[in-house]
């Protein structure tokens, strides 16, 4: 039976494992027979399968492990994963399409946010803004002297960028306008013209570039290569002046590396968004003033959230229609 065929017989049943915007919701009900979350409460992987039991369309976000054991246990009815985000290296595409089941994400509308947090925390580091309004709160603040929390500058500063897609681009872009050097590393270089627009410099060799930069930050996805793409040798590669920024995935960078040179004073600082074991933090992270730690705020607006909800909704009615899917993920294909 064709997909426009059986759209026509019935609505998908669609189920949900997080709460998602209101709008968004009430958009759900209204296109499908939905079946949503009401407490907010993660679902354990046995709930999942429980609410998958009939159902056309699974859509799980980050913190949903959909791997290959899970999907193994899927009803022969789930025949689209939504998923509500960008990444998807929480779910087992490969494992998905051996059982015939679609992916899809939600690119593009979380852009301008995550490159807004990636600036602010930039800034922050160097600057010390969250060490020193935390001592602000503590009324143990004695007043304005020359040598009083000094921090660094960042205009004029070597912006490294790890992965120049589109959040990667948006930094550079939002970067030009504090004065800051644009480098980058990529898989592929990117077209000249824009390369030219904001005037970068590509490096082939990542381990070079580490070597040249004052500002590091990290918008590559996470994949079997790049996990721990920052491992002990890399950051040791970086200045110690370096201060790292990440806003992408939490596996990207080995944590406990990264603390213990944190900590030596072997580099500078850190702004992290994301970490290896969410919503676990490594607690010797934790433990230093140099390190602002935020959690996964990256793409926590209003109008992002509502945006990954309509693409979310835009795909599984395409899906349903029997429609070319436009946020499918292709496997061997990068994101």
């Amino acid at each position: 039976m064709k997909y426009r065929e059986w759209h026509e017989m019935k609505k998908p049943i669609v189920v949900v494992t997080h709460k998602l915007p209101a709008v968004i919701e009430t958009r759900m009900k209204e296109l499908f027979d939905a079946n949503l979350n009401a407490t907010g409460m993660q679902m354990s992987r046995d709930q999942i399968i429980s609410i998958c039991d009939g159902a056309d369309v699974l859509v799980p976000s980050v913190t949903d492990k959909i791997d290959a054991a899970l999907i193994e246990r899927f009803p022969g009815s789930v025949k689209l994963i939504a998923n509500f985000g960008v990444g998807v290296n929480h779910i087992d595409c490969n494992a998905a399409a051996a059982r015939g089941i679609i992916v899809t994400n939600t690119p593009g509308v979380l852009t301008e946010d995550t490159a807004d947090l990636t600036i602010a925390l930039l800034i922050s580091v160097p600057r010390r803004l969250v060490e020193g309004a935390r001592l602000a709160r503590t009324g143990k603040w004695t007043g304005w002297r020359p040598t009083f929390m000094l921090g660094y500058r960042v205009n004029g500063k070597r912006l490294g960028i790890i992965g120049m897609g589109r959040i990667g681009q948006a930094v550079a872009r939002r970067a030009q306008g504090f004065g800051i050097q644009v480098h980058y590393h990529n898989r592929n270089r990117v077209h000249q013209e824009i390369e030219g627009e904001l005037e970068a410099t590509w490096w082939e060799s990542l381990d070079e570039m580490l070597e040249h930069i004052d500002l590091l930050s990290i918008h590559c996805p996470l994949t079997q290569e790049t996990q721990q793409l920052l491992n002990s040798e890399r950051l040791d590669c970086l200045p110690k002046h370096s201060v790292i920024i990440n806003t992408a995935r939490g596996g990207i960078i080995d944590e406990a590396a990264l603390a213990e040179r944190l900590a030596s004073g072997r580099l500078a600082g850190a702004g992290l968004d994301v970490y290896a074991n969410e919503p676990q933090i490594h607690p010797a992270l934790l433990e230093l003033d140099n390190v602002v730690a935020i959690p996964h705020l990256g793409s926590a607006t209003h109008e992002g959230r509502i945006a990954m909800g309509e693409k979310v909704v835009m795909n599984i009615r395409a899906f349903a229609d029997g429609h070319t899917i436009p946020d499918r993920i292709l496997i061997g294909v990068d994101i």
